[in-house]
C-alpha cells in the first residue's frame, strides 16, 4: 500500500496465506487472494477469467513468475510480473524481472530491475479488446501512429 493510504484493490472470496516461516516449492494456481509472507519457489498463476489478487508483503519473497489481474508488492520478486488489471509497487518492493501492467502505482523507494511494459486494455474476461489489440499490432508494425 502506497504511503499511508489504503489500497483500493480488493477481491471477494477466500484468502490463502503463505506464512512467514513457510516455503512453497512448485507452482500455485488459484483464485481469490494469495498473501505471501514466506517464500514461494515457483509460479503464482491466477485462474483465467476469475478475480484474483497476489500480495507480497515486506518480508515475503517469490522466486518465479506472477500472473494475476491484481498484484501488490512490498517484498521481493525474482521473476516476471504480469498484472492484467492493476499493479501496485509499495516503497519496499524489489522486482528483478520484467513487469507487464495495465494500470500501475509505484511508490518512491520501490525498485524494478527489468523492463516495464504497458498491456492493452482488458475486457471483463481478461482478454485484450479488439480495438486495443488492433492498435497494438498496428503500432508494432510502425503503422497507426500520426506524425
Amino acid at each position: 500500500m502506497l504511503g499511508n493510504k489504503k489500497s483500493t484493490v480488493s477481491v471477494a472470496g477466500k484468502t490463502t496465506l503463505i506464512s512467514r516461516d513457510t516455503v512453497v516449492l512448485g507452482d500455485l494456481r488459484f483464485s481469490g487472494t494469495v498473501d505471501v509472507e514466506g517464500l514461494v519457489q515457483g509460479n503464482l498463476i491466477a485462474e483465467s477469467g476469475k478475480e484474483a489478487l497476489v500480495r507480497v508483503v515486506e518480508k515475503g519473497r517469490v522466486e518465479g513468475e506472477i500472473r494475476c489481474p491484481a498484484v501488490i508488492i512490498n517484498g521481493e520478486v525474482e521473476g516476471d510480473v504480469y498484472a492484467s488489471r492493476h499493479l501496485e509497487l509499495a516503497a519496499r518492493a524489489r522486482v528483478k524481472g520484467n513487469v507487464f501492467y495495465a494500470l500501475m502505482e509505484m511508490a518512491a523507494g520501490s525498485e524494478v530491475n527489468g523492463s516495464m511494459s504497458h498491456l492493452p486494455e482488458q475486457d471483463a474476461a481478461g482478454q485484450a479488446s479488439p480495438q486495443a489489440a488492433a492498435a497494438g499490432t498496428a503500432d508494432a508494425r510502425g503503422r497507426g501512429r500520426q506524425s
